[in-house]
């Protein structure tokens, strides 16, 4: 959560007061005992920052442990000596987890958090009857067993806590917090063999523990990195089948725009479109700060970005840090960014769009997370294009050519599943309007057939406007049309159906006259008869709901003078 400025200062401004003191504090209350041996504190603080520097990875999860090198200091050199340490071997971590200009007050606040952490050990140790530089074999491993576990307790009460303040709240106890006291079991003997090392070969103790501890950090990095890679790689090849098996292209984005967040961990998200006939750019789908959001670019923004490179020559486009890419025109991104990914999204040797993504994080993007992207976004690419071609061969087979209304075919089976809905009980009711054009004949005949097409396109652009979501429109035939109701009573229906025939009676519809001379535009006005039925009232059949709208409509519309509304 961002913080003000103000707070950010107060923060410092602890710090910088509270630190000293606190320091000057303990080294009053806590010297140290003896003269002190400068080369072994100088080979265990170096061996703290190797700790630091060459953290252990775990499921992604780097841990830092230095506990066995402070617990060793504490025994030998005590309490303010292992304070001043500690506060050194935390400027690697600081320096790993790359903070953010507006999280910079994490330094002074995790500062003073671990400062409070090596007190509260400290303290415990030696309220407990604890003694430093101790020669007792058993004192010291009972005491450094106390020690270790008050420091990671009072480490994840104080995370906890540090998350409510700041506004941050996670889960009390998860995974990672199990991870902290599995490493008490390493902390303990590691920690306990430096200190004896120290007391007995001195110097050489750095040697004898420190190049075994950073193999096995090495190797524990290896086999976690390993794991991570062929873990993803996985989950990136599912996601590919998932992806491929969508037959609808909103489907296929919606999917998407779920997984790639989560998968990469990213900030920001942008699909950005080309148009194959004008090469426009526009943002197609937006993902900031763990939410889909509407982003308006406009083509000019996109094209003069830091996506320039990608648009002329194609290729994938990595920045690790703010200050590479800031000269760019990239207002749109998120003010806080730091790594950016561009990943071109190619088909059949043409680039259809740019997958954009960003981190708050500097040098986020790893070369195994981009391949992998790369990969990924194949498979986007192609599976969008199947869904879309899927699409337009329903669209083929279920639309009408002219109109772009539903045919016949489609809405026979609609009706038919919609009549089991009724039966199910699903639905309340389910209504028809069935409307045919008054005089459509004239019209083709004293204008031509194109005018005639002319005016079932405005008329379905009439009913698609007025219907809208409330039912289902098809163009029935001819110049019939119909509409499915769901839920709908008779004289909700015939109200609807009076509605439609006045919008239909008071619009005009401009022509282009084939059987005139001289005459390239005309204004006409048509009029509508219609009729209405509806189950369970009339039928509990479909093609007796259709029968009876249709009979209304030609008894109880048409033969009493056109232009009216009947019911069955």
């Amino acid at each position: 959560m961002k913080k003000s400025f103000a707070f950010q200062v107060m923060i410092f401004a602890t710090w910088i007061v509270c630190m000293p003191i606190s320091i000057y504090a303990v080294y009053r209350i806590f010297p140290p005992t003896e003269t002190i041996d400068w080369p072994l504190l100088i080979s265990f603080t170096a061996l703290g920052l190797l700790t630091s520097i060459c953290p252990a990875v775990i499921n992604g999860t780097p841990y830092f442990l230095s506990q066995w090198v402070s617990l060793a200091i504490f025994l030998r050199f005590g309490l303010f000596i292992e304070m001043i340490v500690f506060q050194i071997l935390i400027i690697p971590f600081f320096y790993r987890i790359q903070l953010a200009r507006q999280s910079i007050y994490r330094i002074p606040w995790n500062s003073m958090m671990f400062l409070f952490i090596s007190f509260i050990s400290g303290f415990v140790f030696w309220i407990f009857g604890g003694n430093i530089h101790s020669v007792n074999h058993l004192h010291i491993v009972g005491y450094g067993l106390l020690y270790i576990l008050v420091n990671i307790t009072a480490n994840h009460l104080l995370l906890k806590l540090s998350g409510i303040l700041l506004g941050n709240r996670a889960p009390f106890f998860t995974m990672e917090d199990a991870w902290d006291y599995l490493i008490c079991c390493f902390a303990l003997p590691m920690g306990l063999s430096l200190y004896l090392l120290g007391e007995y070969v001195g110097v050489l103790a750095i040697i004898l523990l420190g190049i075994p501890f950073y193999m096995m950090t090495q190797l524990l990095q290896l086999y976690s990195t390993s794991s991570k890679l062929n873990k993803e790689l996985s989950e990136a090849a599912h996601f590919g089948h998932q992806l491929a098996d969508q037959l609808e292209s909103e489907e296929t984005l919606d999917l998407f725009m779920e997984r790639i967040p989560k998968m990469a961990r990213i900030d920001g998200l942008y699909i950005i479109d080309r148009r194959k006939q004008t090469g426009t750019l526009s943002v197609l789908r937006a993902f900031e700060n763990g939410q889909e959001i509407l982003k308006n670019v406009t083509h000019k923004e996109l094209s003069e970005s830091l996506l320039k490179h990608t648009l002329t020559k194609e290729e994938k486009i990595t920045f690790g840090r703010r200050s590479e890419w800031l000269l760019s025109t990239n207002n749109y991104l998120l003010p806080d960014t730091q790594s950016v990914l561009a990943v071109p999204l190619s088909r059949n040797q043409y680039m259809e769009g740019v997958l954009l993504l960003t981190s708050k994080k500097k040098n986020f993007f790893k070369e195994y997370q981009v391949k992998m992207l790369e990969l990924i976004c194949s498979y986007f690419a192609v599976s969008l294009e199947k869904a879309r071609y899927v699409e337009k061969t329903r669209h083929s087979s279920e639309r009408c050519g002219l109109t772009g209304l539903y045919n016949y075919r489609y809405f026979d089976e609609y009706l038919t599943k919609m009549m089991q809905q009724l039966k199910s009980r699903n639905i309340s009711n389910l209504s028809l309007i069935m409307l045919d054009i008054d005089y459509f004949k004239k019209i083709n005949d004293n204008y031509g057939h194109q005018s005639g097409n002319d005016i079932l396109c405005g008329i379905a652009d009439t009913l698609r406007r007025e219907i809208g979501g409330q039912g289902t429109l098809a163009r029935y035939g001819g110049e019939e049309f119909v509409v499915l109701l769901p839920n709908y009573t008779k004289e909700a229906a015939l109200n609807l159906a009076e509605h439609l025939r006045q919008s239909i009676e008071t619009q005009p519809f401009e022509i282009s006259p084939d059987l005139m001379d001289h005459v390239n535009h005309l204004v006409v006005h048509v009029t509508a008869s219609i009729g209405v039925s509806s189950a369970l009232e009339d039928t509990d059949e479909g093609t007796t709901l259709l029968r009876n709208a249709d009979h209304a409509m030609y008894i109880g519309a048409k033969k009493k003078g056109r232009n009216r509304v009947a019911g069955f």
